[in-house]
């Protein structure tokens, strides 16, 4: 069994914070600060002759910053804290500017941007939490920048910003709980077996991959068993496909029904299971499968007027006693499978110890 080439879409999906991926959040802030680098050396030369020198030495100072992170940024370990306090300092930088005497009418337009950046760069949850403070204090310094609201003109005039910021966060925020739903669907349909419901071929070489790092990481062991029902092609061809359809949705079913919470199970393909069996002893995991091995063979499956019965054979290898890689174990487990199918079909084929003075690399060699 070959390792999977796609990434692990699940732990993909809980480590991006927004809809885009870490790459794509890292190129886009670098462009941000690169155009707001920019920005400001020109605001900062146009302030000088608009009379406040001390803001456009900040702007200065901010603008070189921000060219120093767009060369940092390509491979800093540190994105989430650029980001911070990139859009932290630019929403307190658009107060500011808001405070101003003589400000522009036009400079309160940016407290609608405040929500996009946010939900862009940090995702729904930390989005809400950063832009909502800014957004208020925007609106209030807005206010004061009205003066009295008495007339109707000046009503209007904060009516249509508030309105305004008030739907731009409501939007930004229904956007993102519809994207991370729609995310969510998506990678499920890509991880998912249409037929049984079980994790897919693709979904169980991640899994094992990430059970693997995590057993090398805590000492711990698991065991990994190939599963494959026997004759199934005979069912296909005398009750027709629905009816083996019918019979790998039930041994589905019947696998999950039995493991731990803490164990794996999924679809590799055709009439073929994998499970992950984790921190559990050899001996605890043949118990485990001669169960389950029975509870197969005893079912009687009902189709139409028709009963079905299978069974099944197993083969088991287990981490690090049979390989410390996953395309060893694969091998590992799916010799002792067919070895038990040789051998009249319906077992657990459990493979044997590795001794002391032989190498999991050894066991590997003699499987080609």
């Amino acid at each position: 069994m070959n390792t999977s080439k796609h990434p692990d879409l699940g732990a993909t999906l809980e480590q991006s914070r927004s809809g885009l991926r870490d790459n794509h959040r890292r190129s886009l802030t670098r462009l941000m600060f690169l155009v707001s680098g920019c920005s400001l050396a020109v605001f900062a030369l146009l302030q000088v002759f608009n009379g406040y020198p001390w803001l456009a030495l900040l702007e200065l100072c901010a603008s070189a910053l921000l060219f120093y992170g767009v060369v940092t940024l390509k491979t800093t370990r540190h994105l989430q804290q650029w980001i911070y306090t990139y859009l932290v300092a630019m929403f307190s930088f658009f107060i500011v500017i808001m405070l101003l005497p003589e400000a522009s009418i036009s400079a309160f337009v940016w407290v609608l941007m405040m929500p996009v950046l946010a939900y862009l760069l940090l995702g729904k949850r930390e989005g809400m939490i950063l832009s909502v403070p800014f957004m208020l204090v925007g609106g209030a310094v807005y206010y004061v920048f009205l003066g009295h609201v008495g007339s109707a003109h000046v009503m209007i005039d904060l009516l249509n910003m508030t309105l305004c910021g008030a739907l731009m966060q409501v939007f930004m925020h229904m956007y993102e709980i519809r994207r991370e739903e729609a995310e969510q669907r998506l990678v499920d349909v890509a991880q998912t077996d249409a037929l049984t419901g079980l994790a897919n071929r693709a979904s169980f070489q991640a899994t094992m991959a990430r059970t693997i790092a995590e057993c090398e990481r805590s000492g711990a062991g698991f065991a990994l068993v190939l599963m494959d029902i026997d004759h199934f092609k005979l069912v296909n061809d005398t009750l027709g496909h629905d009816a083996g359809d019918h019979v790998l949705r039930n041994i589905g079913l019947c696998l999950t029904e039995r493991l731990r919470t803490t164990d794996f199970v999924g679809r590799l393909g055709g009439e073929e299971f994998g499970l992950i069996l984790r921190d559990v002893k050899p001996a605890d995991a043949f118990e485990l499968m001669e169960e389950l091995r029975e509870r197969i063979a005893r079912r009687e499956l009902q189709y139409g007027e028709a009963g079905i019965r299978v069974t099944a054979s197993f083969g088991i290898a287990h981490w690090p006693e049979h390989g410390r890689e996953a395309e060893i174990l694969y091998r590992v487990a799916d010799r002792c499978l067919y070895s038990g199918k040789r051998a009249g079909r319906n077992r657990v084929a459990p493979a044997a110890m590795v001794n002391g003075g032989e190498s999991a690399g050894s066991v590997a060699g003699s499987l080609g």
